[in-house]
């Protein structure tokens, strides 16, 4: 798959930024499927906002939808779908 450069808009300030054919590469061999919404310096405020904010963020207790493991998870999960600990996840990617 050949590659090319992309401009993208900034969610957070709107301002136009190139996504480069490199980028694109790593995110494919990365299995990435979304491109990213921020610039960088969007995204090195998000970061620096989010480890500012109080600590660590915030995680779930689960049952693995697999292997009935239990496992802690940084989202709140939805009971309309199933969430996996970290083993079963990686299976499920490949």
């Amino acid at each position: 798959m050949e590659f090319k450069d992309k401009v993208l808009t900034c969610r957070d300030c709107g301002a136009e930024f190139v996504f480069t054919a490199g980028e694109q590469q790593f995110y494919a061999e990365k299995g990435f499927e979304n491109e990213p919404v921020r610039c960088k310096e969007c995204r090195i405020a998000k970061k620096r906002a989010r480890n500012e904010s109080g600590g660590p963020r915030e995680l779930y207790t689960i049952i693995c939808s697999a292997c009935g493991k239990e496992a802690q998870v940084p989202f709140k999960p939805r009971n309309d779908r199933p969430v996996y600990c970290k083993e079963c996840f990686e299976a499920q990617r490949a």
